[in-house]
């Protein structure tokens, strides 16, 4: 089908909220409307965090950094994101625009501070979406060789052409489902996220029942949730880092936010909900795995680096044996490939606003006649991860590894940002009330900072070439390279970008620091 240009005229609305010539240039975008609801928002949120992927593949290493105060690092990790998710769901109820990060910040701050944030945001959700593919092709064929109890099978997945041809599939179908709209989107969720979760509470039961039954399982102490018993700062804020990795996604409930029934609140609310079942699944499954095994770096110990990186293929079968174990393959496939359809939301949703408002060319605006999604954008979103993947895998493994390490950076600019950019949106209104003053003000700024500061470590740590897989350009590190590089190029992009649509660039579309909006509930 053909795409349309739904770009909105003057005094047009996006659910409540005014557009050119009320409110200082919001636009509706064409979005289909009323398409999900609390629940719904919150398992898009929850799946595209992807749990059990997240759980199987730093869970290691997060023992292996922290020891048995993984629990309390899982914690530490929450802290902020909870604090910045307080700060998307007050700016959601006056702006619920699907740019949110961007969107939020050029009202706050100006079109090139925004303009920034959102291609922080793009990048890296295009890093997340080609290592999501990637992992859930690895464990496709992992589940095919145990399920035909074929090793050859298994096999294929070192086969570099087949693997980039199954995850190019892969790419295409999760596109397709996202292309067709939030109803066939959440439709899906339901069912992947659901099998998440009920395999997670299973595993979780068969470890505490077998607490004891091998040479490294301890026993559970409270001592476990005390953050200061870690044994040196740099192993808490590489723990850190990797905990908050894990949260990484929950926003995405918020840039779906022009398609949720009571777009103002409901978002904010979902994000909160994901947030808390997210938190809650890591430490039940982070203490029952401790208990049953330990943390150490031998035999089944959770620190051990022989099997770190994917924990619970290791686990599966000692802890539910052969027949259940095979459902922890079905989980992090399942898991990998439920993120990877709903990872597309935001970055289509964002690439959408910024054309809405002149930051990006205007083809991408383009809105799909019958499913009221950014067809354009979502198209362009897989066809950049499939191209993305390809390149890096076929250039080099180490390249491949050293752009997931970059994606901590990308995580920690934009959500810092919006969290600066809530306290100073709402600057005049914190001494309204002490909630003002709590939900605007304070703990939007302390996730802030908090999370600007593991940015400023981990950009210092990344300098070394000994960070991510070892490699480096001209005694720099791969890491700090691609990182900053990925910045620098949204810079010369956004140049480039300034020359074409001056308008936004001048303030003249979207303008900063209007006053709040009275939004419809």
């Amino acid at each position: 089908m053909t795409q349309v240009d739904v770009r909105p005229q003057a005094g047009d609305t996006v659910r409540g909220v005014p557009t050119p010539g009320d409110n200082g240039g919001m636009r509706a975008k064409g979005l289909g409307g009323d398409s999900v609801g609390l629940l719904g928002s919150a398992v898009i949120g929850i799946s595209t965090v992807a749990p059990v992927y997240c759980l199987t593949s730093t869970l290691g290493s997060t023992a292996g950094e922290v020891g048995l105060q993984m629990p309390a690092v899982f914690l530490a990790g929450f802290l902020p994101m909870l604090l910045v998710a307080f700060a998307y769901r007050e700016l959601n109820k006056v702006m619920p625009d699907c740019g949110t990060s961007f969107t939020w910040t050029v009202k706050a701050f100006g079109p090139r501070v925004g303009w920034m944030c959102g291609w922080g945001l793009v990048i890296a959700t295009i890093i997340v979406l080609s290592n999501l593919a990637g992992v859930a092709t690895s464990y496709f064929w992992l589940l095919a060789g145990e399920v035909t109890g074929s090793p050859s099978i298994a096999a294929l997945d070192d086969d570099k052409a087949v693997h980039i041809v199954t995850c190019l599939v892969l790419i295409a179908v999760a596109t397709a489902i996202s292309y067709r709209g939030m109803t066939a989107t959440k439709g899906v969720q339901y069912a992947l996220v659901g099998l998440q979760l009920l395999v997670l509470a299973v595993f979780v039961g068969m470890a505490l029942s077998k607490a004891g039954s091998f040479e490294t399982s301890v026993d559970f102490s409270w001592s476990w949730m005390n953050p200061f018993a870690v044994q040196s700062f740099a192993a808490f804020t590489a723990g850190l880092s990797l905990s908050i990795f894990m949260y990484w996604g929950w926003d995405a409930c918020l840039t779906a936010n022009e398609e949720t029934t009571g777009s103002a609140r409901t978002p904010g609310r979902a994000a909160l909900v994901a947030m808390l079942v997210l938190v809650g699944s890591y430490l039940a499954t982070g203490i029952a795995a401790q208990m049953v095994v330990g943390s150490g770096d031998t035999g089944l110990g959770l620190g051990n680096p022989e099997t770190s990186d994917n924990v619970f293929a290791a686990l599966a079968g000692p802890v539910m044996g052969p027949a259940l174990g095979i459902l922890l393959f079905v989980a992090v496939l399942a898991s990998a490939t439920a993120s990877l359809q709903t990872t597309f939301i935001p970055v289509a949703r964002t690439v959408l606003a910024m054309s809405s408002y002149e930051a990006l060319p205007a083809s991408y605006a383009a809105v799909h006649p019958r499913f009221r999604t950014p067809g354009r954008a979502t198209i362009v979103a897989g066809v950049a991860t499939g191209v993305f993947y390809t390149v890096m895998t076929l250039l080099s493994e180490h390249v491949l590894v050293d752009t997931i390490y970059a994606l901590g950076l990308m995580i920690c600019f934009y959500y810092a940002l919006t969290a600066f950019a809530c306290v100073w949106y709402f600057r005049r209104e914190l001494t309204s009330s002490f909630r003002d003053l709590a939900f605007k003000g304070l703990f939007p700024l302390v996730g802030g900072l908090l999370l600007a500061a593991v940015f400023a470590k981990t950009l210092y740590d990344m300098w070394d070439p000994a960070y991510g897989s070892g490699s480096a350009v001209f005694g720099v590190g791969s890491v700090f390279v691609i990182g900053v590089g990925l910045l620098l190029l949204g810079v010369v992009i956004m140049l480039v970008m300034q020359r074409r649509s001056p308008a936004f660039f001048r303030g003249e579309v979207l303008t900063k620091e209007t006053p709040s909006l009275v939004v419809e509930d």
